[in-house]
């Protein structure tokens, strides 16, 4: 596979860092400059893919920090338009997943990375599953959690009902318009509610379906039975196609279950990739 416009930019500290530290840094892949956080030592390299308005400092607080570091190097990125890889501003055309798939596994490549597995939450699971299927050699193992491979007229009114920021809990709402300002954080929003529910208009309101039988790794399903923006329907399919695969239910969880589970998680996480 050729991969293009990989030069690296590495803003990285000039003094050894202990391995349990998290270093930031930035790198040029495909047009745009890429930030990602990376901590450990080990010899499998994991890809955390976060969900809509996602960063790794937003979405993987726990993961990082508490993940094991003497097996595993984790990667947690930011998506072009998210977090702080901006610019570019944040847009989606209809291949937003598929061009997010290419920079995720561009990226571990530039970062010189042979082989890793990916741990996709809700937009991310969709581009984890899509890099997956479209790059199998270098997919280790999968996990996916809240994420959908179909738009029903069912999820359209959910996402509706998140389009106004303004009524997000506190809690959900602080920490992205700390990163973002109000102004980019709800015009992203309202953004992204269009773009994916402008899958619902295609046959079978399809995202990636037709690929998961392409995927040959691997993979475990993690769906919180209590999630309010992904109904379980999903995870069932999800777990139906792609051959061999695991399908975990937490009947606690919500669509956070990795930061409101983070031991459970990373427990179920950590023994499904060793």
């Amino acid at each position: 596979m050729r991969i293009n416009c990989l030069n690296v930019f590495l803003f990285l500290s000039p003094f050894p860092i202990p391995s349990t530290s998290i270093t930031s840094a930035k790198i040029h892949v495909n047009g745009v400059h890429l930030h990602y956080q990376q901590t450990g030592e080990g010899s499998h390299a994991v890809l955390l893919l976060p969900g809509m308005l996602g960063s790794g400092q937003t979405d993987f607080g726990p993961q990082l920090k508490s993940m094991n570091k003497q097996l595993f190097t984790i990667v947690a990125w930011d998506p072009r338009g998210y977090g702080q890889s901006i610019p570019p501003s944040r847009d989606f055309p209809p291949d937003f997943f598929e061009r997010d798939a290419k920079d995720a596994v561009d990226l571990m490549q530039a970062l010189k990375f042979k082989k890793f597995s990916l741990l996709g939450w809700s937009d991310g699971g969709i581009t984890a599953l899509i890099a997956a299927a479209k790059y199998p050699t270098l997919i280790h193992k999968l996990v996916v959690w809240g994420a959908n491979t179909s738009v029903t007229q069912e999820d359209v009114r959910i996402y509706n009902g998140i389009r106004d920021v303004s009524k997000w809990s506190e809690k959900v709402k602080k920490p992205l318009e700390e990163m973002y300002g109000h102004k980019y954080f709800a015009r992203t929003c309202e953004a992204w509610v269009d773009g994916i529910s402008r899958f619902a208009e295609k046959s079978g309101g399809n995202i990636c379906q037709e690929l998961l039988p392409d995927i040959k790794c691997p993979t475990f399903i993690i769906h919180g039975e209590k999630d309010p923006l992904v109904p379980q329907a999903h995870a069932e399919y999800i777990h139906k196609h792609i051959k061999g695969s695991q399908l975990l239910l937490m009947p606690e969880g919500k669509h956070n279950l990795h930061l409101r589970f983070a031991e459970d998680f990373n427990r179920q996480v950590e023994d499904f990739l060793r």
